[in-house]
């Protein structure tokens, strides 16, 4: 009987220093409590933990991508749409994110939906959808003061789909085209204008030089009889004839 306590209690002895012994990764760290006190945080490599007075709670350091699930947001236009977004943070200070929040993934899961849709139903449809990178900062900067006081750093944060009801895809589907439109007729517009100056230009140039408008009307000839055309019809320069005509006047 006495040999059967002494084994077990040889046992029980080896196993609490077994359990005593704790290994952590590079990227872990461990937050050692006594006696539900907090002591230090230790790691990596072997550290020692007293069984019965210390416990340790492990801590990875990496950095973690969380999926923000889809959100219902209302723009600040009065549109429906459903946003989803990545977070990427990290855990840069072990003891708060232990002691100051129970669960620290969801406490930031939770602030990222929150904010998420709190920033964005400030802004209307069109900025969501063209300014992403200022809307990713102004949630990122949100987010990294709010976690700061439980150790996290938010890195980066990034929309990921803007999802539309399909009759506000119609709709701006027909506000584009007819933006596409409106600049065409712009730009047409803008040709004629342009093209009518150099015409006043050409004309008040030809009209200060006699010679110019002869040697025009001899460039039009040449390229009439380039034509491949059966009839040509040209008009011949009234200082050519005015002498001809004179002279029947005068008979």
């Amino acid at each position: 009987m006495q040999l059967i306590s002494s084994s077990f209690i040889l046992v029980v002895i080896v196993l609490l220093i077994f359990s005593a012994f704790r290994i952590l990764r590079e990227y872990e760290r461990g937050v050692v409590f006594m006696l539900g006190r907090f002591w230090k945080v230790k790691g990596p490599g072997l550290i020692i933990i007293i069984p019965g007075i210390q416990t340790m709670v492990r801590v990875d350091l990496r950095t973690i991508v969380m999926d923000v699930p889809p959100q219902d947001v209302i723009s600040r236009d009065n549109v429906s749409v459903k946003v989803n977004a990545v977070l990427y943070f990290r855990v840069i200070d072990p003891q708060r994110a232990i002691i100051q929040v129970e669960d620290y993934y969801a406490a930031t899961s939770q602030l990222a939906q929150t904010t998420l849709r709190s920033v964005l139903g400030k802004h209307e449809l069109d900025e969501m959808l063209a300014e992403r990178d200022k809307l990713n900062t102004d949630i990122q900067k949100i987010l990294d003061t709010n976690t700061d006081a439980w150790g996290i750093k938010v890195m980066s944060v990034e929309i990921k789909h803007v999802d539309i009801d399909q009759t506000m895809v119609r709709a701006i589907a027909q506000q584009a085209e007819a933006e596409r439109t409106r600049r065409a007729k712009v730009i047409h517009a803008q040709g004629e204008y342009e093209a009518a100056e150099k015409l006043v230009q050409a004309a008040d140039l030809i009209s200060k030089s006699p010679q110019a408008l002869q040697l025009r009307y001899l460039q039009t000839m040449a390229g009439m009889a380039n034509d491949k055309s059966n009839t040509i019809v040209f008009p011949l320069p009234m200082d050519l004839i005015t002498p001809f005509l004179d002279y029947l006047k005068k008979k």
